[in-house]
């Protein structure tokens, strides 16, 4: 039979979706199945994620932004970024910034329709101390700015009573990506173990907050690395699922890697979408360079969010492109108020907006 009239694999995911759609749940093997269609199948698979999408989160897109807060001298080894202290990347070098220049990002993430702000630090983690005490400010600050919500991404919890002092500071969501499944993490990173990560995401959903963690795609997984980590984030209950694409460094372990080709990157949303159809999905970090003129179809493959303006080290899309974008397909962005007109940032210590240089894309909160 001429392959335009197979029809196989429609038959096949149909009752699939179905089930989906009734509250079931896909097993792994059927996920392979998702991560392997070819030609026209790729969009009956678009199609139907699409459907999850529409159905679990109707036609709302939820944007959030960063603010990288601490940048660079992180003293792990996470071989995907470039803010480690161990490999030779040139990144800005600077402490936490101060309450200005959250109020600023907070600001400039508004007008990019962003509900939530995340204040991202470089560091291994949280311990008690001046430290947290900066931080604490920090996010009070963030969380008394009018609509829009305090996240973070600061690194390993190990101890039971922070994050307790994050919440009552106002933090609304929690982000600590696992990255990849267990048993490839070790290939990326050697000074933390997976189930410090996970420890972290446990905290953090006992103190009551939500928590947002996903992966980066294109660091040499399999595909049944792909599939384990949507699993196990479904195992996790997270809120939030950022899918991050490797923008390879400079400097990092991973410079060398091959972009991916846009299709498999869609390929990967829409198994995200049938494993975890009520969990939020953002399409982040590396977006613009491995999507490239296929962006749009990050949320007709079922992804329901997205980070708007810079990442940490890199810049992103114009908010106003993302925007129209958003908008001609037919989704709601929500409202933008007039963008905040601030300078570039002249030194570490100063309060004004820092200007991101070309480099890597990190995880997204």
């Amino acid at each position: 039979m001429n392959d335009a009239y197979d029809l196989s694999f429609r038959n096949w995911l149909s009752p699939l979706l179905s089930r989906v759609l009734s509250g079931g749940t896909i097993e792994r093997d059927e996920a392979l199945r998702l991560l392997q269609v070819e030609g026209p199948d790729c969009f009956e698979l678009f199609a139907a994620a699409n459907r999850l999408r529409h159905a679990f989160h109707g036609d709302q897109v939820h944007l959030c932004s960063i603010v990288n807060a601490k940048s660079g001298r992180c003293s792990e080894d996470c071989g995907f970024c470039s803010q480690s202290v161990r490999f030779p990347s040139d990144v800005p070098e600077y402490d936490l910034v101060d309450d200005n220049t959250i109020v600023e990002h907070a600001q400039r993430a508004k007008s990019n329709a962003s509900q939530a702000l995340g204040i991202v630090a470089a560091w291994r983690g949280l311990k008690k101390g001046r430290e947290l005490d900066a931080v604490l400010e920090r996010i009070r600050t963030l969380a008394a700015q009018d609509g829009i919500h305090a996240d973070a991404s600061l690194g390993l919890i190990d101890d039971p009573d922070i994050p307790p002092m994050l919440k009552e500071a106002g933090l609304h969501t929690y982000n600590h990506n696992l990255e990849t499944r267990r048993k490839h993490f070790g290939t990326i990173c050697e000074t933390h173990s997976y189930d410090d990560r996970i420890a972290t995401l446990k905290m953090i959903k006992e103190a009551g907050m939500r928590t947002c963690s996903g992966g980066i795609f294109g660091m040499g997984e399999s595909l049944e690395d792909r599939i384990d980590l949507a699993f196990q984030l479904r195992e996790l209950e997270v809120d939030v699922i950022p899918l991050n694409f490797l923008n390879p460094m400079p400097g990092t372990p991973m410079e060398g890697k091959p972009l991916l080709e846009p299709m498999e990157c869609l390929r990967t949303v829409a198994m995200f979408r049938f494993v975890n159809p009520t969990t939020h999905l953002m399409v982040a970090g590396g977006r613009e360079v491995n999507l490239r003129q296929l962006q749009p179809l990050m949320f007709a493959a079922g992804a329901d969010a997205t980070m708007a303006g810079a990442y940490l080290t890199s810049g992103g899309n114009e908010g106003t492109d993302d925007l129209d974008m958003i908008r001609q397909l037919g989704l709601d962005p929500g409202e933008a108020i007039q963008p905040v007109q601030a300078e570039p940032r002249k030194s570490a210590g100063s309060s004004r907006l820092q200007v991101i240089q070309p480099g890597t894309s990190a995880p997204a909160v």
